[in-house]
């Protein structure tokens, strides 16, 4: 049952993930992610349908537009896969549950949000806001539908915690991060939670420690120096992935070596 559950939201993230190229493509010009259809940057011409098949299309194509010939980003078929990947993931991880449905849209509005910051070093308000509400909702759901609200308290105070240690963040240093990573963490602070709160410390510690092993390999490489500016919420979203798949088991192993 997980694995049809696992392969069926494949299937689906396939689908999800050639519209987040989209949203990944408009979002930050402020244009609209409905119309007007797809279109190669290169000639304007539309995309046809048999073209926007995910993943299998850019290969049939060899990765060129079929009008002009021009290049096509080998990004967009790697977003697809990517989308199919994690939503797999997440299926694998929750099975056939409510909660599920959240997420399904953090790993989709979270990869779009990481390579939208990588392109522009913003998070836009359009996808962070809406999360915290389609968070809130879909495990309010998820509580209901379990007669669990142990699980939903969790998450409130997981909310509030990681979101307002980033506030204090910001407000100490604003230059050290956006203000998009402290409305960002809300939503990852909340679904961290709801899985445990062992998930939480090693979800929140984890961002960290990736962000901060990428500057080191960025200086070390020669590519920037202590004050450059590296977008933080593609780690912030990576440290939410590791607490989220793998985080209890991490706390676990931790605590019993202290104990031990």
């Amino acid at each position: 049952m997980t694995l049809l559950l696992a392969v069926l939201c494949a299937v689906l993230g396939l689908a999800i993930g050639s519209f987040l190229n989209v949203v990944i493509w408009r979002v930050p010009r402020g244009e609209s992610v409905v119309s007007p259809p797809s279109a190669c940057p290169q000639c304007g011409n539309a995309i046809r349908n048999r073209d926007n098949v995910p993943v299998l299309g850019w290969l049939l194509l060899r990765g060129r537009c079929r009008d002009c010939r021009n290049p096509i980003s080998p990004r967009y078929p790697l977003v697809e896969a990517a989308t199919a990947a994690l939503f797999a993931a997440m299926a694998w991880r929750f099975g056939a549950q409510v909660a599920l449905v959240a997420y399904l849209w953090l790993a989709a509005a979270g990869l779009a949000l990481a390579l939208i910051d990588i392109d522009t070093k913003r998070l836009p308000d359009v996808l962070t806001k809406p999360s915290w509400a389609v968070v809130a909702v879909v495990l309010a759901l998820a509580a209901l539908t379990d007669s669990d609200f142990h699980h939903l308290e969790r998450a409130a105070l997981g909310a509030l915690a990681l979101g307002g240690f980033y506030a204090l963040l910001w407000f100490v240093y604003p230059g050290g991060m956006g203000f998009g990573d402290v409305k960002l963490a809300p939503t990852l602070g909340a679904l961290l939670a709801w899985v445990s709160w062992g998930a939480l410390a090693v979800g929140a510690f984890a961002g960290f420690l990736l962000g901060g092993l990428f500057g080191i390999a960025v200086i070390v490489a020669g590519r920037g120096g202590r004050k450059s500016k590296v977008p933080f919420g593609p780690f912030m979203l990576l440290g939410a992935l590791v607490g989220i798949m793998f985080g209890p088991a991490l706390a676990h192993a931790y605590t019993s070596t202290l104990v031990a």
